[in-house]
């Protein structure tokens, strides 16, 4: 019996080719749609879960009130962690203070590499579980002089050789003995780009700042990681660590208060406002989570649009089988059985397209996911999927097709009656609705980034290159100027202690007359060589720059306009702001500088003259030049002053452009599904355009014999579907209208939600609808009414 009803489907799928194409292929788009968008999904839900500690596991935030804001983050002082890793250690199983995530030379005789990696204390390897293929992970890190490296730097390093014990040198100037080999993070890990582990005791030895810090309440530069104790809650935890550093706050109004994160929480909530989390990337796991099942939704719609709509075909077959005593229950089996049978095929083919499609989505997305083939419960999820995809599709038809009456069917008084095409309508509406929503959301996604790009960054980032200051390359400022100088492919170079794409130091300690009693402004603080804002190429709005012919500008700052309206001063040119005591004249004022978030305010920040705290440098290639033959001069000549690093270099503008990818990488999604949205409908569209062409062929011959035009045919056949789009157009802006504009308060910077948008789209639906229907109208128009009207 079953046997039986899935031939006779498979014979009805070759009897209506069209058909049967439209319904395989919507399908197949829209759970390969399904599929890789779960599969995103998937990698973003199991971030960080490589670490086996990962429910237990937390991070030391601080919260803080500066300029009127509070602001949260993980920057944190080394008195406060040590405070809490003692006076509760009960609550912690494991702790360790560590350092950020920043580059450093290892050096293997002529092998050299330049990879990130951290200062931290012994416990870290084991809280972090990292799988260790050389060493212990417990004693790891536990020895002076010792560094665990990653499988991929022992590699590149010692090749085929056995790493462990060996010497390398570090940044040129200690050796350390490789003490442990650890398998490569995996790219779905906040420590992906953790390469090495050096211990805590020899960074307090090797930087005088770092043993200073040690006291110092309000220096907040370190990380702490605590994995809380299985007894205790982390929120309780949480609750008792807050006041740690508040009894040595600098002023009332700072108010620190430290919280833990938890390592559960770090990818997808990681965006704090006012001191609370407000979520973060869990916001784009609902929207493509929403996106796919909707996707997947339109392809249902369309399997369900089209049989209904061929109802009429099928009613005659529907009458002889319950006249020679077919059940309803077995008619309902019948059509569920076709619908299974499409499902089974669309899902194979939907297979071929993510198999196909998986690395451009990889690249698209910036993810790392393969297809699980080797995952029982992947396989399980998909036929449960397939089994709920052909029930959702082929429920409606089934019902509906088996409860035709067969009496009136076979006398051939049936008629489908007036309102059977009221559902295929809604569910048309519902199609266009999804998709125009989507064009809005990618029209708006697009304008939004555009936006920002645009925005005046107050200086000159074309040909501007960073370059960290490796230690050979500390107090050689002059003779490395002089030689670029000369090399005539260089403008200008400089050295601050922060890019132009980012602001490493925030400092309080500023104070000035007039200055409102007991506030405690912050304030964004780089130090930088009398040439920076030459290299650059800022802007000066009042007073100068720094020049060497004021012996005093080493006691001056250059404010940018936002840090002149933090003060309230006014005519600031010459007056005297006191940084930790110490006084400095104001003697140059700065346009803004985009030097954090796009799409937030520029911070108020302070330049100061300091040779000794700029670690890092910036050049400014001449224009002109071609920038390979530039690169070169440039290499040979940091290669004679620092023989023993790789020359390494980031330019400017390319790291600016980095601070929209997460943004473009969301808008080139949504607009690749807001496509396949598009053509899914217009694949439905299109055959319910067939079918309404052929049901009205009689219609449409009677009309031309009595002397209608092409022109009018078409009109009478495209004018319901353009009218269904436009119900669909008044539905979808208000959706989109609010949660693109609450999207969009997230961004200090942003745009304003111009009605031409949603113009444009709803012209973009009707002109796509047109284009999809037209064909099928034009062609029915065409044919001759002879032919039409041969039977009658």
């Amino acid at each position: 019996m079953i046997q039986n009803y899935f031939k006779i489907a498979f014979r009805n799928l070759l009897k209506n080719k069209i058909y049967s194409f439209i319904n395989i292929a919507g399908l197949a788009v829209g759970i390969a749609v399904a599929m890789l968008i779960g599969l995103w999904v998937w990698d973003e839900l199991s971030f960080n879960k490589y670490h086996k500690n990962y429910d237990r596991l937390t991070q030391a935030y601080i919260s803080q009130t500066f300029n009127g804001q509070t602001g949260s983050g993980r920057a944190v002082s080394l008195p406060a962690v040590a405070e809490m890793a003692n006076k509760y250690s009960a609550d912690f199983k494991n702790t360790s203070m560590a350092s950020w995530n920043f580059g450093h030379l290892l050096a293997n005789g002529d092998k050299k590499i330049n990879k990130p990696g951290m200062w931290a204390q012994p416990a870290l390897p084991e809280m972090l579980s990292l799988k260790m293929l050389k060493g212990d992970l417990k004693t790891a890190l536990k020895e002076s002089g010792s560094v665990v490296i990653s499988e991929s730097v022992a590699k590149a390093l010692f090749g085929n050789e056995d790493p462990l014990n060996k010497t390398l040198k570090l940044d040129i100037k200690k050796d350390v003995k490789v003490t442990g080999v650890y398998e490569d993070i995996p790219f779905n890990s906040e420590f992906n780009e953790l390469n090495l582990l050096l211990t805590w005791n020899d960074y307090l030895l090797a930087e005088n700042w770092v043993k200073e810090a040690q006291t110092q309440w309000g220096n907040h530069s370190f990380q702490f990681y605590a994995q809380v104790a299985d007894h205790a809650d982390i929120e309780k935890v949480s609750l008792k660590i807050r006041d740690v550093e508040l009894p040595h706050a600098f002023s009332k109004t700072d108010k620190p208060q430290y919280f833990l994160h938890p390592m559960s929480r770090w990818h997808l909530y990681s965006d704090f406002k006012n001191g609370k989390n407000v979520g973060g990337g869990i916001q784009f796991v609902w929207l493509f989570s929403i996106i796919g099942v909707f996707v997947l939704l339109l392809a249902c719609i369309n399997f369900m649009n089209l049989s209904t709509a061929r109802s009429e075909k099928r009613a005659k077959e529907v009458g002889i089988r319950k006249s020679i005593g077919s059940l309803r229950s077995q008619l309902i089996f019948q059509f569920l059985s076709e619908s299974f049978l499409v499902v089974s095929f669309a899902l194979i083919l939907a297979i071929i397209i993510v198999l196909v499609s998986l690395p451009a989505f990889n690249n698209l997305s910036g993810k790392h996911v393969s297809f699980p083939w080797q995952y029982i419960q992947f396989w399980l999820m998909l036929v449960v999927f397939s089994l709920f995809t052909g029930l959702i599709s082929g429920s409606y038809p089934a019902f509906y097709l088996s409860s035709f009456n067969p009496l009136s069917v076979l006398k051939g008084t049936f008629k489908v009656g007036k309102w059977s095409a009221v559902p295929r309508k809604v569910m048309v509406v519902m199609q266009f609705t999804v998709s125009i929503t989507l064009i809005i959301g990618t029209i708006i996604v697009f304008q939004q980034i555009q936006h920002a790009k645009n925005r005046p960054v107050g200086y000159d980032r074309q040909g501007l290159l960073q370059i960290n200051i490796s230690p050979n390359l500390f107090g050689k400022y002059y003779p490395l100027r002089d030689d670029l100088l000369k090399s005539g492919v260089v403008y200008e170079m400089s050295e601050s202690s922060s890019p132009t794409t980012g602001i490493y130091s925030n400092q309080i300690g500023f104070e000035w007359d007039g200055m409102e009693a007991g506030s405690l402004p912050l304030f964004g603080t780089i130090a930088c060589t009398h040439d920076f804002g030459k290299t650059i190429g800022w802007k000066i709005v009042e007073g100068r720059d720094f020049s060497r012919e004021f012996s005093t500008d080493t006691a001056a700052f250059v404010l940018n306009e936002s840090a002149v309206k933090l003060t309230g001063i006014k005519d600031i040119i010459g007056k005297t702001i006191r940084f930790n005591g110490k006084p400095r004249q104001v003697v140059g004022v700065v346009k803004d500088m985009v030097m954090q978030s796009p799409y937030e305010p520029a911070v108020p920040t302070v330049f100061l003259m300091d040779y000794e705290w700029a670690n890092l440098i910036n050049v400014k290639l001449l224009p002109g030049t071609p920038v390979e033959k530039s690169l070169k001069k440039v290499e040979a000549i940091f290669r004679k002053h620092d023989p023993d690093s790789p020359f390494e270099f980031k330019f400017a503008d390319e790291e600016y452009e980095a601070k929209f990818r997460a943004e473009e990488r969301i808008g080139k999604l949504a607009r690749v599904f807001a496509v396949l949205a598009v053509f899914i409908s217009c694949l439905g569209l299109f055959g319910l355009a067939a079918y309404t062409a052929e049901q009205r062929t009689k219609e449409i011959g009677i009309r031309k014999a009595l002397g209608a035009s092409v022109a009018q045919m078409w009109a009478m056949l495209s004018k319901e579907f353009v009218y269904l789009v436009i119900v669909s157009c008044a539905i979808a802006s208000p959706i989109a209208l609010y949660f693109l504009s609450d999207w969009l308060n997230k961004y200090e910077y942003h745009i304003e939600l111009s009605w031409v948008v949603f113009a444009i789209s709803a012209i973009t639906a009707i002109l796509i609808t047109l284009m999809t229907v037209s064909f099928q109208a034009i062609k029915a128009a065409l044919m001759n009414p002879v032919k039409s009207l041969r039977s009658e």
